[in-house]
């Protein structure tokens, strides 16, 4: 009782007070703060296993990033550095290309007046070693083919369903219609790997996941790998919160809290 501890739950986290069995909670280093308690858990366990465990990343390997300039892609930058000499190429806006740099992304990418498939190609002709795919539809085709020979395409998500503040249907029914697909005769062809992956379907696997959290920390704790936060809203605030990610102006994590941070506090009351 008393111990500071991170959370990881699949629903029900947008509120003061949580009741969540033992197993689903892991202790806080001591110099961490709870704004980065909340952005580690799920951006880095993703980003490292889809890194690690099913990527098997490697000295002297490339790694293409989409949306790296969100949770996840920040972690997976930050996981890469510890690899030597991984080459990383990133997808964000032109906005976000300094700070992509300054994080050791190589080759920033403007995916909204670039084909990034080509850029790639331009600089690494074979293409590379990992995908990152979080898009879905006709991108994770592209990223299969811009797979290099035992490269790996790890999918985890389908952003290109999302494209406004309005439900499309048009858009989600083109995303679905273009999604990739193929069968293990061709796999064998290719000398390729596609992998699929889903922490909210992971929730018993305690072990595993608990083995990923003790590295993470140990990561932290040598200041190799640090929770990059974009913005702190509190719990009335949540509708500009979500806008700031939905406008894709954040780099790296928007946190909730139950209260407005205490230094905005002070300022609205002077």
């Amino acid at each position: 009782v008393g111990d500071k501890v991170m959370v990881l739950a699949r629903s029900g986290l947008w509120q003061e007070v949580v009741n969540v069995p033992a197993s689903q909670t892991f202790l806080m280093p001591e110099e961490m703060s709870f704004e980065e308690a909340a952005a580690l858990l799920v951006n880095y366990i993703t980003a490292y296993m889809i890194l690690f465990d099913f990527g098997n990343l490697r000295p002297n390997q490339s790694v293409l990033i989409h949306m790296a300039a969100g949770g996840v892609g920040t972690a997976a930058i930050q996981l890469c550095k510890t690899v030597e000499n991984v080459t990383i190429f990133g997808t964000a806006s032109a906005s976000k290309h300094d700070s992509l740099k300054e994080s050791g992304v190589a080759h920033p990418i403007d995916y909204r007046t670039m084909d990034y498939a080509e850029e790639v190609r331009k600089i690494s002709p074979k293409g590379v070693d990992i995908v990152l795919d979080p898009l879905g539809g006709s991108d994770t085709s592209k990223a299969f083919n811009l797979l290099k020979p035992m490269g790996k395409l790890i999918t985890y998500g389908v952003a290109n369903l999302l494209t406004g503040q309005k439900k499309n249907l048009m858009a989600m029914a083109k995303t679905w219609w273009n999604q990739f697909s193929i069968n293990a005769l061709q796999l064998l062809h290719h000398n390729k790997a596609v992998c699929g992956y889903h922490l909210g379907y992971m929730d018993e696997e305690f072990e595993l996941v608990g083995g990923v959290v003790a590295k993470l920390v140990n990561l932290y704790s040598q200041g190799k790998i640090k929770p990059k936060i974009d913005s702190v809203w509190p719990f009335d605030q949540v509708a500009d919160a979500m806008r700031q990610m939905q406008e894709k102006k954040n780099v790296g994590k928007v946190i909730l809290v139950p209260e407005a941070p205490k230094e905005e506090s002070k300022k609205e009351e002077n």
